[in-house]
């Protein structure tokens, strides 16, 4: 997502950040194999060390997007109440209300990259034509 925005120039009217709704890998930079997926790819990274969701991101965030149904609890019982309307899962703009192959339990990056990409991509065409 955060490629997707600089590409359009948008940079400025973002703040994008990724954390945890588990403990497992808190700590822990990404996971090897997806950084070689973005290299493919040739989108840029950076190092970082995962974090976990908080209930104070809910005031942080005008959105807070989960990858899969697994997610969605997490974040319904880390956060409390959706009051706001926050939650949802990132296929939901594509219209559909699947779940992100985790390529933890899949091995399969090629899908999960797909599927991320065509969210994210769908998320963004939400994003500015609401705007």
């Amino acid at each position: 997502m955060k490629n997707l925005v600089v590409e359009a120039g948008l940079s400025d009217d973002f703040f994008i950040d990724s954390k945890a709704t588990s403990t497992e890998e808190i700590g822990n930079d990404m996971y090897p194999p997806a950084k070689a997926k973005l290299r493919e790819r040739g989108i840029p990274f950076a190092r970082r060390a995962a974090r976990q969701i908080s209930k104070s991101d809910y005031d942080s965030f005008d959105l807070i997007i989960g990858m899969d149904r697994a997610n969605m609890n997490n974040i319904n019982r880390m956060l409390g109440p959706d009051t706001d309307g926050k939650f949802h899962k990132l296929l939901e703009w594509t219209g559909s209300a699947g779940d992100i192959a985790d390529p933890w339990y899949t091995d399969d990056f090629d899908t999960t990259y797909s599927q991320v990409d065509t969210g994210c991509r769908a998320l963004l065409k939400f994003i500015t034509e609401t705007e």
